[in-house]
């Protein structure tokens, strides 16, 4: 072979052997990156391509599919009383792609998880088409009908927990949306969507409000603050007087800190403070405890950090500040925030002799053939309460419902404790406040749930807005709906 000959022949071979080497680099390295990428259509195709599996509440689905003409796509997914359930299920569209447990579950639903293989592989062999697997959730039906029918007409969000367990029983959001209204590929669809959007809707209602959106807790943070005082030795009785003068002046200012209402709260104890929710009493214990021990405790109950469901709640927070902005936190106000979830986890750390539990929405996943392919087990958080100090905070919002400000939350034969809370909104409080309410439920077999609420809108006039009116009923209708499922 002459040398020009032997040249093009080397040329044309490191050709092919780039070919080659491109071909396996996209076929077993960017395998993956381009399966998911999402401008690869045949992955929305394959996705609707059958029945998705289902989001189970209880021993029944909340999701379903149907066939439709829409285009490539055989299959779209159906909710039944899809605004209730939207904050858990979140939704699946061929044209929008998915959020929450829809997506984070995506591969389970559609079949196409690798915990799926051995019954792909039997399906390979039967000849039967490839089906997806199941979602099978924690949740209370009827405590999450309570939370949402609680919500109607007002704007605000519910969770319940079972302090025992960690496990999710209610989340509810509102204004919430239907899931089946854009989950095709129509133009009617598309405008649906958009009309959800909070460009095109003030109200917001795609925000999950339960877990996605922190406000100032009011004075159901005082529990946290009172556990602080507790747990730092500040006080170790309840019924002894505190060191509380009337009137307390805001550290470092000439600010003095108001009560609402003429409510004895001169050095008041433990007990009769949180019982009438004295603002100078818990604004003094958070000055004296000082800012780094109040962060130290606020994370403790899981402040400052997100929490996964699986789905991500925002990070709650309390904040490092100047002496008499954390005087102002600890009575839940000033640069405070929470989401209604955290402060159920505070109820429920409190209920649960301290300890508190891991916030889980999903039981287990399920197979096509119905095997177990993944088991959630309760998993411990951490310890916001030594035993004897959570008793002792229980025995203090249970006389906040006893013969407090929670009475609207008693249920004849049940033990509740609670705490509410009115939160200050808007520059020099402008804006109609939050209202607010936590509390537990305890019967002679267990603790059965903690729940938090918060009313952020409602058509009720200002004077009217209080914890105990608006938020309490809620919590106790939701409590109501477990308890009398555990008896």
């Amino acid at each position: 072979m002459n040398k020009p000959l032997r040249r093009v022949a080397i040329f044309c071979g490191l050709l092919v052997l780039a070919l080659l080497i491109r071909v396996n680099w996209v076929q077993f390295v960017q395998a993956d990156e381009l399966k998911n990428d999402s401008h690869n259509r045949r992955v929305a195709i394959e996705r609707y391509s059958i029945p998705r599996g289902n989001i189970i509440v209880g021993d029944k689905p909340v999701t379903g599919s149907t066939t439709t003409d829409s285009g490539d796509f055989k299959y779209k997914r159906t909710y039944k009383d899809g605004p209730m359930w939207a904050p858990v299920t979140g939704y699946a569209s061929q044209a929008f792609d998915a959020n929450q447990l829809e997506k984070l579950y995506d591969p389970v639903l559609t079949g196409t998880d690798d915990k799926l293989f051995f019954s792909r592989t039997v399906d390979m062999f039967t000849g039967e088409k490839q089906q997806g697997g199941d979602v099978v959730t924690t949740l209370n039906a009827k405590a999450q009908k309570a939370a949402f029918d609680g919500l109607e007409g007002k704007k605000g969000a519910v969770a319940a927990i079972n302090p025992e367990t960690g496990a999710i029983l209610a989340l509810a959001s509102a204004p919430s949306y239907d899931p089946s209204s854009f989950a095709g590929m129509s133009d009617k669809d598309a405008e649906k969507y958009l009309s959800l959007q909070k460009k095109n809707n003030p109200d917001d209602p795609m925000l999950n409000r339960a877990l996605r959106q922190t406000y100032p807790p009011g004075s159901t943070f005082k529990v946290v603050t009172a556990a602080a005082a507790l747990e730092n030795g500040l006080y170790t009785d309840i019924d002894a007087k505190t060191n509380s003068p009337l009137p307390w002046t805001l550290p470092d200012t000439r600010i003095p800190l108001p009560n609402e209402g003429n409510i004895p709260c001169e050095n008041a104890s433990l007990r009769e403070a949180l019982r009438w929710s004295c603002n100078t009493v818990f604004g003094k214990i958070s000055a004296d405890l000082g800012n780094k021990k109040m962060i130290e405790e606020a994370d403790k109950f899981g402040f400052n950090k997100e929490h996964f469901t699986p789905v991500r709640a925002d990070a709650s927070v309390y904040p490092e500040d100047n002496r008499p902005q954390n005087a102002m936190a600890g009575i839940g106000q000033a640069s405070n925030r929470a989401t209604p979830l955290q402060m159920a986890m505070v109820a429920a750390a409190v209920a649960n002799g301290g300890t508190l539990m891991k916030p889980y929405m999903v039981d287990k996943l399920v197979a096509p053939n119905l095997n177990v392919i993944q088991q959630q087990q309760p998993e411990k958080l951490g310890e916001p309460l030594k035993p004897e100090n959570a008793q002792k905070l229980q025995e203090m919002m249970e006389t906040v419902v006893k013969n407090g400000t929670g009475t609207s939350a008693q249920i004849p034969g049940v033990t509740v404790g609670g705490k509410t809370g009115t939160a200050q909104h808007g520059e020099n409080n402008k804006d109609n406040p939050y209202a607010w309410f936590i509390s537990y439920a305890k019967t002679d077999k267990g603790t059965p749930v903690a729940v938090a609420v918060v009313i952020e809108g409602s058509d009720a006039l200002r004077s009217d807005i209080a914890g105990g009116k608006l938020a309490a009923p809620v919590a106790k209708a939701v409590m109501e709906a477990v308890v009398d499922g555990n008896q």
